[in-house]
């Protein structure tokens, strides 16, 4: 199997013996604390997981500069978008400040436990250059229109950086039981499963019959033995479609249209950042994580809006080192129902006249939706567009 980023075997910070996390979870209790941002939660929630493999914990001022400025640590290890622990001026009490070891509380459970312990390295102010560098360079753009820029922007200028040992996964087992799993997991059952090449599809959308398309003629172009469908669980942007109706979306897609034991069908616990190119390399880091040999970046991948154009976040894996990563990249274009070949087509591989493809945008799909219109079957799987209408309904109702 594909070795994960930057390491021999996966370094998840959960701490897994029972006995030590109670006794951390008590020590908790006693120390200083800070409120975790719901982004800088989501990543000790992915460090936890063994995602952020080789990282220890959150980001300096120094090394997240030098991941935005050049896409890699200052140790050299290549690493696209910057991982902090940054809070406003009223979390850094005098305790903190004088404190080697704080609890790190959840801003997404009720009560808002700890939800790790960090060993404090550094706490460092930003400043505005630094700040502004840093969005630019992960976003493209300082527009606050974009919805990635104030979730960075407002949360506060202090850095407060070192390495984490985490208690628990948040509220991600308990919401999504039969879909969050971390990449020890992941890489476990594709093991258990035999697989040796294995293709990866992010989703923070319920799948149409362009993505499921897409997923197929991945695995058919590398000869993958199966596909990993990877969901966002975590926070998205006001509008995006729930977890839970993308979740019941996908296994119903899964169960009626995939050969049985093709797929597995996971989630992971991040908040979306809308960042395109470079959370497309972020995506594969951690889907190389994941024990996947190669990742389908699509069309407008992980963009919001006009920020990005359709296939930048493609043309962004041309610019990094060739040992950058070790996971193959599928380049998705775009995929639309051919009605010369009564199938679903990439349209690189399926020159046709404009008049041979048969598509509708995205607006027209969510009123129809909203309409209780059922969409053309070209479009969406009716046993899909069911649960879509009826989630739809409810939201105009």
């Amino acid at each position: 199997m594909i070795k994960p980023h930057g390491a021999e075997t996966l370094t998840p910070l959960y701490v897994s013996d029972d006995a030590q996390r109670a006794e951390l979870t008590k020590e908790a209790e006693q120390l200083p604390s800070v409120m975790l941002s719901s982004g800088a939660a989501a990543s000790a929630v992915m460090l936890a997981s063994g995602y952020f493999t080789p990282l220890t914990g959150y980001m300096n001022i120094a090394e997240a500069t030098s991941v935005a400025s050049d896409m890699k640590l200052p140790n050299g290890l290549f690493w696209p978008v910057p991982i902090m622990n940054i809070v406003p001026d009223d979390q850094i009490t005098d305790a903190v400040k004088n404190a080697d070891r704080i609890a790190l509380r959840d801003p997404n459970v009720n009560g808002n436990p700890p939800l790790a312990i960090m060993k404090v390295s550094a706490i460092e102010s930003l400043t505005p250059e630094q700040k502004n560098l840093i969005i630019e360079k992960t976003f493209g753009t300082t527009d606050p229109e974009h919805p990635g820029v104030p979730a960075f922007a407002d949360v506060g200028d202090n850095v407060i950086s070192g390495s984490i040992e985490v208690l628990n996964y948040s509220y991600f087992p308990e919401d999504f039981p039969d879909t969050f799993r971390t990449a020890v997991e992941i890489r476990d059952d594709i093991a258990a499963r035999g697989w040796e090449t294995v293709v990866a599809f992010q989703t923070r959308n319920p799948m149409h019959r362009a993505h499921e398309g897409l997923c197929k003629i991945a695995q058919e172009a590398v000869n993958a033995d199966g596909i990993l469908i990877h969901m966002l669980l975590g926070k998205l942007k006001p509008g995006d479609i729930p977890a839970a109706v993308r979740d019941a979306c996908i296994r119903t897609m899964v169960e009626h249209y995939f050969p049985e034991n093709t797929v597995s069908i996971t989630g992971y616990g991040f908040d979306m950042l809308y960042a395109g190119p470079r959370e497309a390399l972020l995506h594969a880091v951690f889907r190389q994580n994941c024990g996947a040999s190669h990742f389908i970046v699509g069309r407008d991948h992980a963009g919001a809006g006009d920020f990005y154009g359709p296939f930048d976040a493609q043309k962004i894996f041309d610019t990094i080192p060739e040992d950058a990563l070790e996971i193959g990249i599928f380049r998705g274009n775009f995929t639309v129902w051919s009605k010369k070949r009564n199938e679903i087509v990439m349209m690189s591989d399926s020159p046709h006249d404009a008049d041979d493809y048969f598509s509708i945008s995205g607006t027209k799909l969510r009123e129809m939706l909203a309409a209780g219109e059922p969409p053309p079957p070209e479009i969406a799987r009716p046993e899909v567009a069911e649960i879509l209408m009826e989630y739809y309904q409810s939201e105009v109702n």
